[in-house]
């Protein structure tokens, strides 16, 4: 594709981003949620996102899936309040509706594989039900625009543009950065067009590439993006990187993992494969509409409340541990 189709390309997902964002009073109502409380923290959103990049990893998905299914929970969450042993249920549909809309079919997993791996308390009926709540609250806007499409597309117009591939921009290692940022909440707020150049110029700059950087800057004043708008996500991606470069961070095993157990262990995950959880299921009225638009009249952004008898509230790292020998040991 030549650099005139992809910044036409570029310019409609700029005027398509919008519809695709959080709301911003619902991410602002879960970074102030206290610890322990009744809604959703941010620590605990973000321990949930870990856990998706490490499931993302375990069954090969693409980075494309796990960016939407992130998007799909930040949008689910924005608008509803939420009780924290709602979001394992919650996340994991979110991957399951991702997979589904991204990945070809031979790749795709099942309900029982998901929640097997997971170790989840909840059962395919509560997962199918759950799927359904989400994708009637987002209306079924599932193929969103996200700071991958730009990330692409940047990547995509810097290739257009240079005939030398001696400054040529990682799009693997770009990528990996981004799953790293939206594993915290607050690049939640950030527009995906702005978060995506945040991250190609810190690129950018480590290579000293004064082409690439002008191509770059190209980008920024066709899309209108401020500089002090631009400066201030550089800002929160360059102290992002740091911190996942330090070594007190752990990093995510990024290969598909395989899990390599005894042949006793193997013989009890085979028994145990379709047993019941030890909690019941979601009452069939639980979501009832109008008891939904009460309870939402003390939130100022229309959140609505959810409320059953799921189990697991998430806590984990900053960034996700190796997912077999540090948090799923059998």
């Amino acid at each position: 594709m030549d650099a005139f189709k992809l910044m036409k390309e570029l310019r409609a997902n700029l005027e398509q981003e919008v519809y695709y964002l959080p709301k911003e009073t619902g991410l602002s109502l879960i970074e102030s949620t206290q610890e322990n409380g009744n809604g959703v923290s941010a620590k605990c959103r973000d321990a949930r996102v870990e856990d998706l990049w490490s499931l993302t990893s375990f069954f090969g998905y693409s980075t494309q899936t796990f960016v939407l299914a992130v998007n799909l929970l930040d949008r689910f969450l924005a608008m509803m309040k939420v009780q924290p042993k709602y979001l394992a249920c919650i996340s994991i549909s979110c991957l399951h509706i991702a997979a589904r809309v991204t990945e070809e079919e031979c790749n795709g997993s099942s309900s029982h594989e998901l929640i097997r791996i997971s170790q989840c308390k909840f059962t395919v009926s509560d997962l199918s039900r759950m799927e359904k709540i989400i994708s009637e609250k987002l209306n079924f806007q599932f193929k969103a625009v996200t700071a991958l499409t730009f990330l692409h597309l940047y990547h995509a117009i810097i290739l257009s543009h240079t005939s030398s591939r001696k400054n040529v921009l990682n799009l693997d290692k770009l990528e990996a950065e981004l799953k790293a940022c939206l594993c915290r909440i607050i690049f939640s707020k950030a527009k995906p067009s702005v978060l995506a150049l945040s991250l190609l110029m810190q690129e950018i700059d480590a290579l000293k590439s004064s082409d690439l950087l002008e191509i770059a800057h190209s980008i920024q004043r066709h899309l209108k993006i401020s500089k002090a708008d631009l400066a201030y996500w550089r800002g929160l991606v360059d102290q992002c990187m740091r911190e996942y470069s330090s070594p007190e961070c752990s990093k995510p095993d990024h290969r598909k993992l395989v899990w390599i157990v005894s042949r006793r262990t193997a013989q009890n995950l085979h028994s145990s494969y379709c047993s019941i959880p030890e909690l019941p299921t979601i009452p069939e009225g639980v979501w009832d509409e109008s008891e939904s638009e009460d309870s939402s009249e003390d939130l100022s952004s229309g959140e609505e409340s959810l409320s059953s008898s799921l189990g697991s509230d998430a806590e984990g790292t900053y960034f996700p541990s190796n997912f077999l020998s540090q948090r799923r040991r059998l």
